[in-house]
């Protein structure tokens, strides 16, 4: 019986292997291929359990979702269409009852990332041991401030033994703060704190849905002043500080590239790159709408995209897009400026560097973040 169990254990560490040998050695083949649209943030849910005051989702929930298996039909296509990198988000993507079947199988081909606010990584951790990374939104070192962001009393003290029991486990988490005006001031100190620790830090920068198409794919930022960034001063400094404490901390994950985008977005308004939508990006929705940013109307259904990806139709759309200027979402900032064949070979370089940081960790060493406040 032991030997059995042995031979059963030796099997599935061979058959790990074997997948992950095969996923390194797909996506660095699609991250060569031109043409492709190599990243897809997913929405897999408008189902939420927090109320964040920037935020629409929670407003506009929707109880319909596509099933398990039509996920992973979608994923099969976007597999065959040469995605390499896929974010699952919502809503809390956590709430659905498949996570972990729907993780278990995106990890097989794609570097896969999934976000939580922090409420439900402890009761889904046997899930989130085969993704690539678990994005915590946590948004200040201050318990109050945290909670009346997130708009729950108690969500900085899940989110933090959240982040602690992910570290301790030895599963690849991060935190990811939303930049805005309410934190500019404390960014600084938050990235130490986690970076120093060994805790990756990623970025998002606040920004409310402006109206572009008439029936955007998803509502997700909600207009509020306390948020909205007006020290332009200050974020020009804070793009300054990142850059020189990300030459000497490989946790802070954000490029030189985009800081220097972003900084020059602050001084004089002036964007230095074009929106790459439907072409090296895109999103899906909870029904399997696609639209090339949730900003705008949903084009095709993910069971038809490879029927119109290369239309005509698509590429008048590409050209529209090409000059937008309706947003300043961090993520699609990031995967206009990384786009095309070197881009996007770096992004991967940069993922997969990243995560040998998990792997040189010593996995029984706890952060104790929480015990340390």
């Amino acid at each position: 019986m032991k030997h059995s169990k042995r031979i059963k254990g030796n099997n599935e560490v061979i058959t790990s292997l074997v997948f992950t040998l095969e996923k390194a050695a797909r996506i660095v083949l699609c991250s060569l291929l031109p043409d492709r649209p190599y990243h897809v943030q997913w929405l897999i849910t408008r189902k939420c359990n927090y109320r964040c005051r920037g935020c629409n989702v929670w407003r506009d929930q929707d109880s319909k979702e596509l099933s398990t298996n039509e996920i992973k039909k979608g994923l099969d296509i976007l597999k065959e269409i040469g995605v390499i990198d896929i974010v699952f988000s919502g809503g809390n993507p956590l709430l659905r009852d498949d996570i972990g079947e729907i993780l278990e199988y995106a990890s097989r081909f794609f570097v896969t990332t999934v976000y939580d606010n922090g409420s439900m990584a402890l009761e889904k951790i046997d899930a989130l041991r085969n993704v690539d990374f678990v994005a915590i939104s946590l948004d200040s070192l201050n318990p109050e401030k945290n909670d009346y962001v997130k708009g729950v009393k108690g969500s900085w003290d899940r989110a933090m033994q959240a982040i602690d029991t992910l570290y301790e486990k030895g599963i690849s988490v991060g935190i990811s703060p939303t930049i805005s005006q309410f934190n500019l001031h404390e960014i600084i100190n938050l990235t130490k704190f986690f970076s120093e620790k060994g805790v990756p830090v990623w970025y998002c920068l606040y920004s409310h849905d402006s109206p572009v198409d008439s029936d955007q794919l998803f509502r997700i930022g909600k207009m509020n002043d306390e948020f909205e960034i007006v020290d332009r001063e200050a974020m020009v400094k804070l793009c300054d500080a990142l850059d020189d404490m990300k030459k000497k901390n490989n946790n802070i994950f954000i490029t030189a590239k985009i800081l220097k985008a972003v900084k020059q977005l602050f001084l004089d308004g002036k964007r230095l790159w074009k929106c790459r939508a439907l072409q090296s990006f895109f999103m899906i929705d909870h029904l399997g709408r696609v639209a090339g940013c949730h900003l705008r109307n949903p084009v095709t259904s993910i069971f038809d995209l490879t029927n119109v990806w290369n239309g005509d139709d698509f590429n008048a759309l590409r050209k529209n897009y090409k000059e937008c200027a309706g947003c300043i979402y961090l993520c699609y900032i990031f995967y206009s400026i990384h786009g095309g064949v070197l881009g996007n070979f770096q992004i991967v370089q940069d993922k997969w560097k990243s995560a040998k940081l998990f792997l040189k960790r010593n996995s029984s060493k706890s952060l104790s973040l929480v015990r340390q406040q």
